[in-house]
């Protein structure tokens, strides 16, 4: 346990508590950095300053589309990773799945006070293939398998690569990788104990990915229903990103004049986003709910994200499942458990009926210390 649950006060959480689906309860109290669903007694909590808070607390959010390090232009300083932190953290994520990020990221794993991040290490791409600065480009395509085993082993148990981009000499999205590369490194990847995951916008990519086996897509704007069953019928998790989609139409404008054909794509994508989003949905597809941040977009967006899937028709209780307890249960990593780590928002009504309270937290709770007190905490005891 960490030194810094010593003496920290004691934490009521009154109203509802939301474990898991079907699973609340009324209190609950944090202890030493741990839940626990019995009332304190005895020696240790007498005297002990206790805080109240009054709403409902759901386990921490989670972006599973994040890039914690990550700026316009590439790796930023520390200061500025440590900012973008910060502003997930307050805005309910306490779990980050990193996407990929050119910087070194590892202090953040020192800090009791940042959200944990699972990394996924570099993007892997190709030269002139993706975003200058972002991504670790590989000169022969051969090299791939290798370098996923690397990221494998120097990641957290997720390895990301870029599965298309635009060919500038085509005109349009290609995939950058032969199918038969594709198999080898996921099952390089697999070997290692970690799953992979592919940034897609298009189409054509998506039977080699599917084929080779991986484990989630990233927006995967450009599935036919045909993919969408396949999707299924594997179990792949699909993260739509829909507030990176929503620039699709300011990304297609810039490239429309010597690339008429691709910004012809994104913007039929743009157009269908919702109806996209609501088909996967309907098929029974994983949905995951990641921002995007880092990079084109800012950090402490996961409201916006999840006001979104709602827009485009997902239950607003399947949307607050899927950015907290099921996908931390994906993850590997615990929700609110009797006797754990203490990692949970608490909003001033119920997030599973109306998305908006998840814009104003009343409380934040990271490893069982208040780092966002809210201001319907009160003091007893």
């Amino acid at each position: 346990m960490s030194s810094r649950t010593v003496d920290l006060p004691t934490i009521h959480l009154h109203g509802t508590v939301v474990l898991g689906d079907e699973h609340e309860t009324g209190d609950a109290w944090v202890v030493d950095g741990r839940l626990t669903l019995e009332r304190p007694a005895g020696p240790s909590a007498q005297g002990r300053e206790t805080v109240r808070i009054d709403g409902v607390a759901v386990p921490g959010l989670v972006d599973v589309h994040c890039h914690v390090g990550l700026g316009p232009d590439g790796a930023v300083g520390r200061d500025e990773a440590e900012a973008q932190a910060v502003a997930d953290r307050d805005s309910g994520v306490l779990l980050v799945r990193d996407a990929g990020s050119p910087a070194d990221t590892r202090w953040i794993d020192e800090r009791d006070d940042l959200p944990r991040l699972i990394r996924a290490g570099h993007h892997l791409a190709r030269p002139k293939r993706y975003l200058r600065g972002y991504g670790r480009e590989l000169d022969d395509v051969a090299g791939l398998p290798d370098a996923v085993a690397q990221e494998a082993d120097r990641g957290d148990g997720w390895v990301k690569i870029v599965a298309d981009w635009i060919d500038r000499e085509v005109g349009d999205l290609t995939p950058l990788w032969p199918a038969d590369l594709l198999a080898e490194a996921v099952a390089v990847a697999h070997s290692r104990g970690a799953r992979i995951t592919a940034h897609t916008f298009s189409t054509e990519a998506l039977d080699d990915l599917l084929a080779a086996g991986v484990d989630c897509l990233e927006h995967g704007t450009g599935l036919t229903d045909d993919q969408v069953a396949e999707v299924v019928r594997r179990g792949v998790a699909v993260t739509p990103t829909l507030l990176q989609v929503a620039r699709f139409e300011e990304i297609a404008a810039q490239g429309a004049t010597k690339f008429p054909v691709y910004a012809a794509r994104m913007r039929r994508m743009h157009a269908r986003r919702y109806e996209h989003v609501a088909a996967l949905h309907e098929a029974g597809v994983r949905l995951l709910v990641g921002t995007d941040a880092g990079g084109t977009l800012g950090h402490g967006l996961i409201a916006q994200e999840c006001a979104e899937l709602v827009l485009a028709g997902v239950p607003t209780p399947e949307v607050l499942a899927a950015a907290s307890w099921r996908t931390r249960e994906y993850l590997g990593m615990p929700g609110l458990l009797d006797a754990r780590s203490a990692d949970l928002v608490v909003y001033p009504s119920d997030p599973r009926r109306d998305v908006t309270v998840l814009a104003a937290p009343l409380a934040v709770v990271v490893r069982g210390a208040l780092v966002a007190p809210g201001e319907c905490a009160a003091r007893a005891g």
